[in-house]
């Protein structure tokens, strides 16, 4: 396993926290290059019966880094953030983000409630998140 030089994300979680083995094994068979999907990990943590963020916490015990938000928000590669602000989102969506926002964040739980309640892409939540100014915070996998 070749760990990330670069940024050292097993730092938030105290210099006694240790990855559980589990959920590394789970996270080594779908990896490639240190690097865990977001999708991929709210897979892991369904079929394991797990919170998403204990698969976030374990990918950072590994020094793993999490890519390809499925807000676009942040992984990709060259720009790192896809998601561009959508200013003709509905009035009824942009409603629904405004109320669910709190001192202008979004719980990533909420953009992706939001999202199943209107049947749209969760990147259709995030990019009406960027038109309103409203940022989406905390991260379900404690990405951020």
């Amino acid at each position: 396993m070749n760990i990330s030089k670069s940024k050292k994300f097993t730092e938030k979680h105290g210099p006694d926290a240790q990855p559980d083995p589990a959920i590394r094994d789970e996270i080594l068979k779908y990896t490639k290059e240190n690097e865990l999907p977001c999708a991929v990990a709210f897979q892991i943590a369904e079929d394991s019966g797990i919170l998403p963020a204990e698969v976030g916490k374990t990918a950072d015990l590994m020094n793993f880094r999490i890519v390809k938000c499925q807000l676009g928000l942040f992984g990709y590669k060259p720009e790192s953030k896809i998601v561009a602000a959508d200013k003709d989102a509905s009035e009824e969506l942009k409603a629904a983000v405004s109320e669910a926002a709190t001192d202008r964040r979004l719980p990533c739980r909420s953009a992706w409630e939001i999202a199943s309640r209107f049947k749209v892409r969760k990147m259709t939540v995030s990019s009406t998140c960027e038109a309103l100014n409203i940022k989406i915070k905390p991260c379900r996998l404690g990405a951020f």
